[in-house]
């Protein structure tokens, strides 16, 4: 089984990683050493001929038993590189018994106990002391092969053990982080649940109360004015009845309102407010993440609701651009020459609305200008792409 905190390219390696990292380095430059120090030393014909190739052949295998070479490959492929070590070692053992072959079944203890299951490990080993210490007994060397036999298995139940501690470690930190997970959605579907209660069934009552109203001014003959301002109020009540739904779904964790909702905004407001709106896309429509997403929605809508409130408007203009580096959102509306112009807003604490717009922006990297032009007063929300 992997390790994930052995891989050389982890950010966050323990001490314990870097020590073993250079144990091996170590273990490879002390074989090298070894065997061209001891005699028989390697060389180009006959018995050193065969050392030689033992050596390179140790080397190679172990090489590719590292972490990085055999990512996501079948576990034969460990086995057999291990497999390659040990007949390399057991080349060694009968060619230059006094070399350093006895390293070889120590690696192979510690990579077997380090990138194997237990069954498959333990029985890799014990396949490679048998090989080794068998091949020892022949060149006559029975003591090494026991000093291996004593040497190997420590070391393999030791890293063993720091496998096991590494996984107990790994599913406390996901198990805590599933908690935290549920804690949160425990929270969102409690506060969900209190709007409901509040925002949502307000709404629901409100609407209802505003169509018999309706029905009753229609009933008595009132003006059509009266009529139809009660009208208005009504849709804006199940508009907003509406929102709170969709924010409610939106603490469930379900999918958020975004860029592709501004067409069916735009069309309900001109349906309530009787402007005209102009929707223009700019750019290949890219996927955002769902901050973004809620976030130009959330924009547009708060200043469509501000036209509404506080413009005296004839037109608005919503333009959607997605460029290479940003996405930006502008929101304008323009009145008839000879309007007075707006009156001055800011972000102070009479324009909650511009202020929530504004701080969402920032969280998100981007920025949002607001402010009166010659005809009318323009939004415009950046967002970093």
């Amino acid at each position: 089984m992997h390790a994930p905190w052995i891989g050389a390219d982890s950010p966050r390696s323990p001490i314990e990683a870097v020590a073993i990292r250079c144990f091996g380095l170590a273990w490879l430059a002390l074989s090298i050493a070894g065997t061209f120090s001891t005699r028989p030393h390697p060389g180009l014909q006959g018995r050193g001929a065969g050392i030689l190739l033992a050596l390179v052949a140790l080397l190679v295998c172990a090489v590719s038993t590292q972490p990085l070479r055999f990512t996501g490959l079948p576990v034969w492929r460990r086995i057999a590189a291990l497999m390659g070590v040990t007949v390399a070692t057991a080349a060694l053992a009968v060619l230059q018994p006094d070399g350093t072959w006895q390293s070889g079944p120590v690696f192979v203890a510690i990579i077997a106990a380090l990138r194997l299951e237990r069954a498959p490990g333990a029985l890799t080993l014990a396949c490679s002391l048998l090989v080794a210490m068998s091949a020892s007994a022949i060149a006559g060397h029975g003591g090494a092969s026991v000093s291996v036999l004593f040497t190997a298995v420590p070391w393999y139940l030791v890293m063993r053990l720091m496998h096991a501690i590494a996984q107990q470690r790994n599913a406390l930190g996901e198990s805590r982080a599933a908690e935290a997970t549920a804690a949160a959605a425990a929270e969102r579907g409690r506060l969900a649940r209190e709007m409901h209660d509040v925002l949502a069934h307000s709404l629901s009552a409100l609407a209802l109360q505003l169509e018999s109203t309706r029905l009753l001014a229609a009933d008595r003959g009132s003006g059509h004015e009266l009529t139809r301002a009660i009208d208005q109020a009504h849709q804006l009540a199940a508009g907003g009845l509406q929102e709170a739904r969709r924010a409610l779904a939106t603490a469930r964790g379900e999918e958020l309102p975004g860029p592709d909702r501004i067409d069916v905004l735009a069309d309900a407001f001109g349906e309530q407010s009787g402007l005209p709106v102009d929707v223009q896309v700019r750019g290949a429509p890219r996927e955002l993440a769902p901050d973004v997403r809620l976030a130009v929605y959330r924009t547009a809508q708060e200043a469509l609701t501000n036209v509404s409130r506080h413009a005296a408007a004839e037109r608005v203009e919503i333009e959607l651009s997605y460029l290479p580096e940003s996405t930006v959102l502008v929101v304008a509306d323009h009145a008839s020459a000879g309007t007075p112009p707006p009156a001055p807003v800011g972000f102070g604490t009479g324009c909650y609305g511009l202020t929530g717009m504004r701080e969402r922006a920032e969280l998100l990297g981007g920025e949002l200008l607001a402010g009166p032009t010659d005809d009318g007063f323009r939004v415009e929300l950046q967002l970093p792409a």
